[in-house]
């Protein structure tokens, strides 16, 4: 009972001060990572002393990197990566093998470290903030331009680096509980074994798993589904001794393709953000605040060292590659800043025996200083990136692969719907609950995602928060107001297209915020009506002259059942009986 009682106690100080200061860091611009590193630390042993065991937490909390590498992989389509290949191979290497052999070189000639110790501190440098830099492309729409595709291609790069530099410090470890491990060369075949038997595993396992389960119906066991792919891959790993984070990396690539791609990732990035958030919760309290204290000078200049020469380096790979100058500017200074995966590269650098705690406090702070500077930095670069933006060349609509237009909901109507937008070069992504109509339209070449399109999570890992439009296709009478107005509130750059079941439909959505609704059947109810008559003998004129009085007795109907807000009202406009001339 009192170790229950701890837990409550210390999940509600660890969640309140982390909410007040993420929420204070968020509001100034400098993101949610250094909010929390900055709450572990207050409530830490060395500060108020709230909260203490901070080894144990980190253990728990170190299953969020394991689900971020998940959802890594997760983004590795590979007709994405194809496209790709160019900035993510070339411009992600030379970044981190560029930065991060100069700045081990740097730790190096000012630090009494070994050169294992400086090169396991020196390459971790050379990664960037993910969490940071992401949602600051995103806000500003510009992830979808070139250069946030340059951004994002060197960000994906430097996390798909994590697993060989975990591979290079464990070599260069001097822990005996490493060195009595096998060889380098087994450890490859273990590695590769590993891999084949989970590919192996997703395609003849997982997937029919997450079919099954779709035809059931029952999204809390895609959940449990979801959690379980991870933590078996990862526990395989982790059972011949190797990292577990490349087996959820592998997880998340092994199912990139699948139709339920982001219907997994709304379901496991809620655990990855507050586990992640947890992770940088314990960083926070294990920081050495007073190693910190003792040498101030020496973290405010490794810092300053560490921007000045990321933003020089990625300046000049920018310009290699043909980048203008300022956009190359631009690139250098947003990603200039130490990255949440040196944490985790310190940790197994302190495991293996290369540096001590102290170290790892001091460099942490090297990186939390320096993330703390990007904010500043792009403030006083606002300038020339809004210059950058604007030059030739520099700024594009839409990517092929991203979605100018979701359609939820892929039967007869949404399949009319998509081929109509794609005939016009817009690039759609479509999104269905139909296991058997995602396997049909795969048949055709369709590539149709599984997932509860109503869910506004959903709809974000869809791509909704860049999409020009969202259509809503789905059959039966789904659509509410209140759900109209939270994907308008949430995507406000989307115009929203539903398809109504009925006049109640159209009853229930007025004033909702929507472009159009379109009955589902008005339209070939008509049609077929104008083509029997035409057939009957009647004359084109006449034809046309029932269709008018069809249309404008709906009309006027829809217009006063929407005002009386019922369905019932002006009965008497409904045409019951043959219309004589003049009637």
């Amino acid at each position: 009972m009192a170790e229950h009682s701890s837990m409550l106690r210390d999940g509600f100080i660890l969640l309140g001060f982390a909410l007040v200061f993420v929420l204070i860091f968020r509001r100034l611009g400098l993101g949610a990572t250094l909010g929390y590193l900055l709450a572990g630390a207050v409530v830490g042993p060395q500060v108020l002393g709230l909260v203490g065991d901070a080894e144990q937490k980190l253990g728990i909390a170190e299953l969020g990197i394991t689900l971020l590498l998940f959802l890594v992989g997760l983004e590795l389509n590979p007709s994405r990566l194809w496209k790709m290949k160019r900035d993510i191979f070339g411009l992600g290497l030379l970044q981190v093998a560029l930065c991060g052999l100069p700045i081990a070189g740097m730790i190096l000639l000012t630090t009494d470290f070994t050169w294992e110790a400086a090169l396991a501190l020196g390459l971790p440098l050379a990664l960037s903030s993910t969490a940071q830099v992401l949602p600051m492309l995103q806000s500003s729409g510009r992830l979808r331009t070139p250069f946030g595709e340059r951004a994002f291609a060197i960000l994906l790069f430097q996390d798909l680096s994590i697993i060989p530099m975990i591979t290079i410090i464990t070599a260069m470890s001097r822990n005996p509980a490493d060195a009595g491990g096998p060889p380098g060369w087994l450890m490859t075949l273990y590695s590769l074994a590993a891999i084949a038997a989970l590919i192996a595993a997703g395609r003849y396992l997982i997937r029919p798993l997450f079919r099954l389960i779709g035809n059931l119906g029952e999204r809390e066991m895609f959940v449990v589904a979801a959690l379980f792919t991870v933590m078996a891959s990862a526990a395989v790993m982790e059972l011949l001794g190797l990292s577990t984070a490349l087996g959820a990396f592998v997880a998340g690539v092994m199912l990139a393709d699948s139709p339920y791609r982001h219907e997994l990732e709304a379901d496991v990035e809620p655990f990855r953000s507050i586990l992640l958030g947890l992770f940088f919760l314990a960083v926070g309290m294990m920081l050495n605040l007073q190693a910190i204290a003792d040498r101030p000078l020496f973290v405010a200049g490794m810092a300053l060292g560490l921007i000045a020469i990321k933003a020089v380096i990625i300046f000049g790979i920018g310009r290699i590659v043909g980048m203008p100058w300022r956009g190359a500017l631009a690139l250098g200074l947003l990603l200039s800043q130490g990255g949440e995966f040196g944490f985790v590269m310190f940790a197994q650098a302190q495991g293996a025996l290369l540096i001590a705690p102290d170290a790892a406090s001091l460099f942490g702070a090297v990186v939390t200083l320096s993330m703390a500077t990007t904010p500043f930095l792009m403030m006083v670069t606002a300038k020339a990136r809004r210059e950058a933006e604007q030059a030739p060349g520099e700024r594009e609509g839409p990517k092929p692969d991203g979605a100018n237009a979701i359609v939820v909901g892929f039967g007869r109507f949404g399949q009319g719907v998509t081929q109509m937008l794609l005939a016009s070069n817009i690039p759609v992504t479509m999104v269905d609950t139909d296991i058997e109509m995602i396997d049909v339209a795969a048949g055709f070449g369709a590539k149709v995602y599984f997932g509860d399109g109503t869910r506004l999570d959903l709809l974000r890992q869809a791509g909704a928060a860049e999409a020009e439009m969202i259509f809503f296709c789905m059959d039966g009478d789904q659509m509410t107001p209140d759900l109209v107005e939270a994907v308008h509130e949430t995507f406000p750059k989307a115009a929203i297209y539903v398809r109504a079941f009925d006049r109640r439909a159209l009853i229930r959505l007025r004033g909702t915020p929507v472009s159009a609704v379109v009955r589902e059947v008005m339209e070939s109810a008509v049609k077929m009506a104008r083509i029997a008559l035409s057939d009957a003998g009647l004359s084109e004129e006449a034809v046309r002259r029932a269709e008018d009085m069809f249309r404008a007795n709906d009309r006027e109907r829809l217009k006063l059942q929407i005002e009386a807000g019922d369905v019932r009202v002006a009965r008497d406009r409904i045409i019951t009986k043959p219309q004589l001339a003049g009637d």
